[in-house]
Formats: C-alpha cells, structure tokens, sequence
C-alpha cells in the first residue's frame, strides 16, 4: 500500500508516474504482439497512463486510435471493427460509471461471439469501499458476459513485473479469441498518473523501474477447445430427404467462413438438401442449393416429401417464428452444429446439439463405397427450387420499383441495386426481418452484418461506423428509433471519415410494434406505449453533426438517390419515410396473396409429389 509519506516524495512520486506509463506501454505492446491493431480511447483522468501510452502506440505506427467521447458508442464501435477483421479492438476508459457504459456492447459480444478487450482504469484497493469519489464496485459490472476477467494488483499496476504483464496480455487475447467474446481487465492505478515530456521520452528511450526483469517474450499459453467428438455424425442419413437452416454467422474468422462455405457445397452434393440461409450467414447467393424465398413459403406452401423430414441446423436460428413453428412440428431428427459454443442454443428443445465446426463435421461424413441414391432427395429439392422461382416472379409483380416508399419493397429491391462488393448491415427490429422476408436472392449478393446476438438497437450507427473504417465503403439500413438511440455515434464521422452510407427509414416510430396482437388498443395508448415517436428532424440532426444528407421522396428516385450517396466521400444520410400503418398492412396482404396464389396455381404440381 502507498503511504503518504511516498505521496510526498518528489522523486517516489516522480518514479511511480513513469512507471505507471512503462506499465501501459509494456502492456499495449504485449498486446501489438499478439495482434491488437486499433485502439478505442475515451477521455478520463485515471486512465491517463493508458492513453499516453496508446498516443505513443499510434505515433510509433504501431496501432490505429480512434477517440470516442462516449463509451457505449466505444463498445459497439469495437464490436463493429471485429466483426469485420475477425481480430478484437480494445477499449480504454476510466473508472466509474464508465465502466457500466460499456455492458451493452459486451452482451452483445458474448451472444455473437465477437472478440473485444476492455480494457478498464481504476483507484486502488485502499481508496475502495470508503467513500472515495469516482470509486465503484466496477470490477463486477461485466463479469456475467465475459469469457475472462482479470484484476491488476489492488495497489496499483505499478507493482506489475514483467511475467505476470505478458501473461496477463497473453491470457487475455487468447481468451477472447479461442471461443469469441469480451474479455475485461481492469486496472487499478495509483497516483500520480501524469508525466512530464522529458519523463515520457525517457520511457519511450528504455528507461525501466528497478525489479523489472528484461522484457521478453513468454510462451503463449494454450486454451485450445479439447479435440471435437464426432460421436453423433451418424445421427443424419445424407441419402434420405432433409434440409438444411443456417442462421446468422457468429464472431469467426474469415477463413473459418470459406472453410464452412465450402463443406456447405459438400453437404448439397452429397444429399441434395434444400438450405434456408438467413441474409446474416455469411452464405453467398452463388451457393448451390438455395431457397431464395423460404420464410414467405412457410408453414404450407412447401411440401413434405416425407413426415420424418431431417434438419441440419447451422448456428442459432433465424429470426423468424413461422420457422420456428415449422420446426416444432417435424418429427424427424434435427441436429444442430454451434461452431464451438458448447452454450444451449436451442430454444426448441427438439435438437441434438454438437459443439464441434461443420466443415470437421463434414470430414467424418462417410458417403461410402457404393454410388448413394439421392432420386428421391433430387427430386423434392427440384420441387422446391420450382415454387420458389414462381414466387419470384409473382413478388416482383406485386413489389415494384415506383410509386410511394414501402419497406418491403425497399428490402427487394437494395439488395438488386447495391453493389455485390459493397458489405451492408442491418439494424435489429425491421430492416433485418424484412431483408430476410422479402430479399430474395439477391439478400445473399453481398456480405450482410447484423448483431442479433442480443437484439438490441443499442449501438446502431456505432457499429457501422466500425465496419466502414474497417471495410471501406458500407451501407447501413436502420429504422429511426435505433437512429436517435445511437445519435452520438455520428461524433465518430468527423474524426475517422468513415465511407457509411446510412439509409434511414422514418417511419415516424417503432413500426414493428404494428405486428404485435395488440388490436384492442385505442390508437393513442398503442402510439404512446409502444411506437413512441419522436419530435425531432433527423436531417436537421445530421447537419448539425456536419453530415451530408438527401431525402428520397419515392421508389422511382432510389436508384438516383443511391448513385448521389455512393458518389460521396465519408458519412452520408439517406432518408426514406414510408407510412408504417400501410406497410403492417401491406405485409398481411402479401401473405395472404401468395398463400392463395400457390394454392391456384401449384396445387396440382403440388399433389403430385
């Protein structure tokens, strides 16, 4: 413990700040090493250490800094910079209430397996528990998300060696990256916390505090996930009918996706399985075996070749309940491949969950020696491939690019007119439902993001920002709502000028809530306690944040309107404003027409199978 007398002392007090700096660049360092290349900062005092260091990181060349005033939006900026690269970004912020800040991002991590280090300044243990300001029980803010946590000394990290520093880097990034998700550390530091210029060179020159053993690096530590059991492969048999449902991709590399691409190329071959692919999966629309349309077709306008249908589930489910509901009521076996998250995740209860990766699961896939017969499974699939491009072509007369801006047409028709090389995210609630509803084929065209791991609109605009520094050029879909929720995210344009092109669908409200069973209500009370519009101008919004803007006033200018964004160089808001009543009732019509449509016109195709 530091007494005050130390505090007294010019020259103690001298060598503790720079040691606490030596500590933080050591540390940053350690995590270079590993991997770490950007650095979120938000302001503080008591991480002071932390961001002198991660200043020097960034004029060394050595990491990327953005700065970020509020740590909510850090978090989700985090997370959206991950998710592109695969490789975790760290967040820096101070004690207190700071700390609480950064949990909704970190849920959102652990339900997504997204890789993020938090990385958290504190007081130390002799001011904890006594009243002393800006002193909080912040060490357990995060600890239900996180994959590990650990706590510097309670003295402060100027007690720090060297073994127990790189171990501690080590640890961490291997933590968050063997099975995708938040890792937290906080770190208590004494005072002071400021150095000098000329005390800062001499760190940034090789000065080190006594006791410091010479800095190497140590063996990283193995947390590898134990060998995969293949104990359930024979659980599915290839040769009889089936399908297969991949929900969103979850916190993976990029490679892991390639790899899982191709063992789902393998998969078709082999069994002629039809795939329902969420928009999020990472599945592109080239993959062999797709049915464009399957959540409109569901639950009665695909048909059972057998009552025993088998289902290979891929990752947690999509969002929609009519599959849900259709899955409950087969009666043949499911199984369920988690890509190493030996969580439950199946809230059906009807699957048998292996925590292993496809493509190994793929591997230990015996086809055997004679040639399989897939007659009966080729011929289902064929049948389903038929009702699926016939309810292309009756979607494209019913949605068509004109007349007054509806969001199921917006979904249609983005993913023909966006370009294949441009990465698109999709806010929770209605823009990534309708992109699976409606989307069709071309839903598949390009890498989609979204963050439905928890489901939140928490983080919106702060998540793109992140996947456009890390991509270049991204195009975001999001209702109003989640727009206001995040509305700071935008301070993040004027520092990084990243190429987001957010298109804003005003809806004046939570239009989803249309869809609840809420019928009774008066329209005042359903207006109040759910939709909750607000009175603001988004594009005054977006002005005052220096950020460019256009309104779309009709389908007929979208095109026009997406050719301006595109042109531009850094954040731009595109502003559509459909009428959220007609498009709830909109919907319903499109079922119910094309439930009828398939009766008419499929029925006798239909009873031949």
């Amino acid at each position: 413990m530091l007494t005050e007398n130390l505090l007294s002392d010019t020259d103690e007090a001298l060598n503790l700040a720079k040691t606490n700096l030596f500590i933080c660049f050591k540390l940053l360092e350690a995590f270079h090493e590993n991997g770490l290349a950007h650095l979120i900062l938000c302001p503080g005092s008591r991480s002071s250490p932390l961001a002198m260091a991660a200043g020097r990181m960034e004029e060394a060349g050595k990491i990327k800094l953005s700065t970020v005033i509020d740590e909510r939006s850090a978090g989700f900026l985090a997370l959206g910079l991950a998710a592109a690269n695969g490789k975790a970004s760290a967040v820096i912020t101070t004690s207190g209430t700071a700390v609480a800040h950064l949990l909704a991002a970190g849920i959102e991590a652990d339900r997504s397996c997204i890789p993020v280090l938090f990385l958290t300044a504190d007081r130390p243990g002799r001011l904890k528990e006594c009243g002393s300001n800006q002193t909080v029980n912040q060490e357990e803010f995060l600890l239900p998300v996180c994959r590990w946590f650990a706590n510097g000394p309670r003295e402060g990290m100027h007690s720090t060696k060297s073994e127990m520093l790189q171990s501690l880097a080590f640890k961490a990034w291997e933590s968050a990256h063997n099975f995708p998700g938040p890792v937290h550390i906080n770190l208590p530091f004494e005072e002071p916390l400021y150095c000098e210029n000329q005390d800062q060179y001499d760190v940034w020159s090789g000065w080190e505090p006594d006791g410091f053993s010479d800095y190497k690096v140590l063996p990283v530590p193995n947390y590898r996930i134990k060998k995969e059991d293949l104990g359930g492969i024979n659980r599915l048999d290839h040769s009889k009918p089936g399908v297969v449902v991949i929900g969103p991709w979850r916190g993976k590399s990029e490679e892991d996706l390639i790899s899982f691409n191709k063992s789902l190329r393998f998969w078709h071959r082999i069994s002629s399985w039809p795939i329902f692919a969420d928009p999020l999966s990472g599945v592109n629309e080239n993959q062999d075996g797709l049915i464009s349309n399957w959540e409109l077709l569901l639950p009665d306008g695909l048909p059972l070749p057998v009552e025993e249908l088998q289902v290979l589930r891929l990752g947690s489910l999509p969002a929609s309940r009519r599959l849900e509901n259709w899955l409950l009521k087969l009666k043949g076996e499911q199984v369920l491949i988690t890509e190493g998250d030996s969580r439950r995740l199946d809230p059906l209860g009807n699957a048998f969950q292996w925590s292993g990766s496809f493509s190994k699961w793929c591997e230990g896939v015996e086809i055997g020696a004679g040639e399989v017969s897939l007659s009966s499974c080729q011929s289902f699939y064929k049948l389903w491939t038929s009702v699926d491009r016939n309810v292309d072509s009756w979607m494209e007369e019913k949605l068509p690019l004109s007349g007054a801006v509806n969001e199921p047409a917006l979904a249609r028709w983005l993913g023909r007119l966006l370009p294949n090389d441009c990465p698109v995210m999709l806010a929770a609630s209605s823009p990534v439902r309708d992109w699976l509803v409606y989307g069709g084929r071309k839903a598949l065209a390009r890498r989609c993001y979204g963050f439905r791991g928890a489901s939140g609109i928490d983080g919106t605009i702060s998540l793109g920002m992140g996947l456009a520094i890390a991509l270049g050029k991204t195009f975001l879909v999001t209702g109003d709502l989640a727009f206001l929720h995040d509305i700071n995210g935008l301070l993040i344009s004027g520092k990084e000028s990243p190429n987001l092109i957010c298109l804003l669908i005003d809806n004046y409200g939570g239009g989803i809530f249309h869809q609840l069973p809420l019928k009774t209500f008066s329209k005042d009370n359903f207006e109040r306690l759910f939709i909750m519009p607000q009175e603001v101008s988004p594009l005054l919004l977006a002005e005052s944040y220096g950020i460019k803007f256009r309104q779309i006033s009709c389908l007929d200018d979208l095109a026009q309107g997406l050719e301006w964004g595109f042109a531009q160089q850094g954040t731009v808001l595109l502003r559509v404003c459909p009428n959220r009543l007609n498009d709830s009732l909109l919907r319903e019509s499109l079922r119910e027409g094309l439930a009828a449509h398939i009766k008419k016109t499929l029925q006798n195709q239909l009873s031949e199978f």
